[in-house]
Parts: C-alpha cells; sequence; structure tokens
C-alpha cells in the first residue's frame, strides 16, 4: 500500500427521519443564546417552525438566499449577525444558504448548524465560495465547516425531481472526483464508494417514486458520504469548470454538474482506469462516463449546456477563466481537451473515453 494521509474533519453529524426537532436542544450544546436563521425559498415553513422553537433564541433572520453566494450578501449577513449580537446561525435548505453560513462563519466568530435539503454535501467540507464581479473564488478555511449537521431525510421528500436530479449528480461528483484527487487515500476512497452506491440506490427508488422516504434516506445519506469524502481530499477539474458556469454564467451548480461530470469522466478515464473500473461496476455499466449520463438523464437531469441557456460564443471565454488556475487534475490540462469538451457538453454530444481532444464528428 502507498503512503497516504487521512485528515478527518471534525463535527457532529445528526442522521434520521424527524430529527429537525433536535435543532433547539443541538444548539444548547453549542452553547447559542442567540441564533440567526438562514433559508432557502423552499424551506421557508422549515424556518417558521424552527424560529418558533427557539422563541428567545431567535435573533435575526435571512429569507433571500441568491445562487453562488454574491459578495454582497455576505457583507449584508454579516453585519446582520452583529447587529443583532447573534452567536450561532442555522441554514436550512441547499448549498447556497449553507454556503452563505459558511462566508459568515469565516468572518466573524459565529457557530454553525446547517440543515440540508438538498444533496450538495457543501455542509461537510471547509471549502467555501464567494461570486465577486463575475467570478466564483474558492478556499479551504477549517472556520467554514458546520460545527453540526442535522440531516432529516423528511425534509427533501417535496423536492422537485429537476433539482433532486441536479443535485445528485453534484453530490456523484463529489464522490467520483474523491477516488482520484491528489491526496487521496484508502478511508476516503471507501467513503466515496459506498457514496456513489447509496446514490445510485437512492435514485432508482426516488425515479419510481418521488416521495419514498428509503430512496430520499439513501440519496441523502449519499451526499453526507460525498461532501465528506471530498471535504477531506479537495476538488480536480470538474468542480472548476462548474464554478465557472454558475459563477461566471449563471448556471445553477446541479445542473451544470449533470451536464460537465460525464464529459470530465470520459476525458479523465485513461488516466484512471482502476478508478473508472470501479465506478462503471458500481453504476452497472460498461463505461463510467456513460454509466454517469444515463443515471442523470434517467432522473430528468439535462445533458447539454445548450439547453442550460448559456450561448457557443461563451465557451471560449469559459474556457479561458478554467485555465487561469486550474488546480490538480489526473489528466494535465491543456485548453485544447478543455475547449472541446465544453464544446461537445453545448452540443449534448455522447462522451467517450480518452476522445478528447480530437474528434471527427
Amino acid at each position: 500500500m502507498n503512503r497516504f494521509v487521512y485528515d478527518a474533519l471534525g463535527g457532529r453529524v445528526v442522521f434520521g427521519s424527524g430529527t429537525v426537532a433536535e435543532v433547539p436542544a443541538e444548539l444548547d450544546a453549542l452553547g447559542a443564546r442567540r441564533v440567526l436563521i438562514i433559508a432557502s425559498g423552499s424551506s421557508i415553513h422549515q424556518a417558521d417552525f424552527l424560529a418558533d422553537q427557539l422563541g428567545d433564541r431567535f435573533a435575526a433572520r435571512i429569507d433571500q438566499v441568491n445562487p453562488h453566494v454574491p459578495i454582497e450578501d455576505v457583507e449584508r449577513a454579516r453585519n446582520l449577525v452583529v447587529a443583532s449580537s447573534s452567536q450561532a446561525v442555522v441554514t436550512i435548505g441547499g448549498g447556497s444558504a449553507i454556503g452563505l453560513g459558511k462566508n459568515i462563519a469565516i468572518r466573524v466568530p459565529i457557530q454553525h448548524l446547517a440543515v440540508p435539503t438538498t444533496y450538495s454535501g457543501s455542509e461537510m467540507t471547509a471549502i467555501h465560495g464567494v461570486t465577486v464581479d463575475g467570478f466564483k473564488r474558492t478556499g479551504r478555511d477549517h472556520r467554514a465547516k458546520p460545527q453540526t449537521v442535522v440531516y432529516d431525510p423528511d425534509l427533501s421528500r417535496a423536492l422537485p425531481m429537476r433539482v433532486t436530479a441536479g443535485s445528485t449528480m453534484n453530490a456523484a461528483a463529489h464522490c467520483v472526483e474523491a477516488l482520484y484527487a491528489e491526496q487521496r487515500n484508502p478511508m476516503t476512497s471507501l467513503i466515496a464508494m459506498e457514496g456513489l452506491k447509496a446514490l445510485r440506490s437512492g435514485l432508482d427508488r426516488v425515479v419510481a417514486d418521488r416521495i419514498d422516504l428509503i430512496g430520499r434516506t439513501s440519496l441523502l445519506y449519499g451526499a453526507f458520504l460525498g461532501g465528506a469524502a471530498l471535504g477531506g481530499v479537495g476538488m480536480a477539474i470538474h468542480h472548476k469548470i462548474c464554478h465557472v458556469l454558475g459563477g461566471t454564467f449563471g448556471l445553477s451548480h446541479g445542473d451544470a454538474n449533470a451536464v460537465i461530470l460525464p464529459h470530465v469522466v470520459a476525458a479523465n478515464a485513461p488516466a484512471e482506469p482502476e478508478v473508472m473500473a470501479d465506478v462503471a461496476g458500481v453504476l452497472e455499466a460498461v463505461d463510467p462516463a456513460g454509466g454517469l449520463l444515463d443515471m442523470g438523464v434517467a432522473a430528468g437531469a439535462p445533458s447539454s449546456l445548450k439547453e442550460l441557456g448559456i450561448y457557443e460564443h461563451d465557451l471560449d471565454r469559459a474556457a479561458d477563466i478554467v485555465l487561469e488556475n486550474p488546480g490538480y487534475n489526473p489528466r494535465p490540462v491543456e485548453r485544447r481537451w478543455i475547449r472541446q469538451l465544453l464544446d461537445d457538453a453545448f452540443l449534448g454530444r455522447k462522451p467517450v473515453a480518452g476522445s478528447h481532444p480530437k474528434r471527427d464528428s
């Protein structure tokens, strides 16, 4: 076995149906006497419930959460924390709400309890992102990782299938990238494989019945594991591309993941044959890229950038931004194959392993 370093991220996880009712007790354990609530639009009713449960501890609330965490929203939230004397922030919703809470926590000393209602997995990482002047900037800071995460599968049962599909593919990307990350290790690889299995089985059930609790529980479990795996090892080029498509061009992060992931996996397949064989095995597919594409499409995820509203003339600029700071990737990052990948993703071509940078059609 090769030498490795396993740097586990700390934090408390409470997982199970009905656990949202335990949030006040979890805040007691954090010693929080004044609490700010940040809620995504789809979580307003749950935020109402939490505010009632908190009573006098409820200090302030933010219900307007924008995608990709604009810096202006971070500054407003920071000022509200100071003005309300909040000692903890409870974020309830998807990755945007949790991302706003993470950015607050690296700017002011505050406890963070996250209640995810989608499958972004952001709550399990120290990775934070903020959009400034049309560019999404990411970093790692231990203060960004929430101290407590409460996973209640009941809260995701009403999630629309389009959102479910994109969010699940985001979680799948966490699992896959963790398997070939630069800091990969045996523990995170085990976690990532278990997460991918849970996502695959959960999505099959939810496609058949959107409110199936077993399926929703499996998806949330897979998202937890995917975030935990990626949080311990870092990202590769897939997430860089998706952050550019979201921060600069306004695409939904989940939808961008669904479209881009199969193409990145196809491009990286020759550099990581053993990992890709394992991924294909979990997906019960001939090749991992095709398996991931089929997984997303079966759930109603988009399969081309064109249908998401980006324009063909945007692709050159997107490639340039990706290449400004590409970070690690198992296949050396070159403009020609990144640009070809974006073109294939734009048109919705079927990804073919090792096909970049040349294509005859």
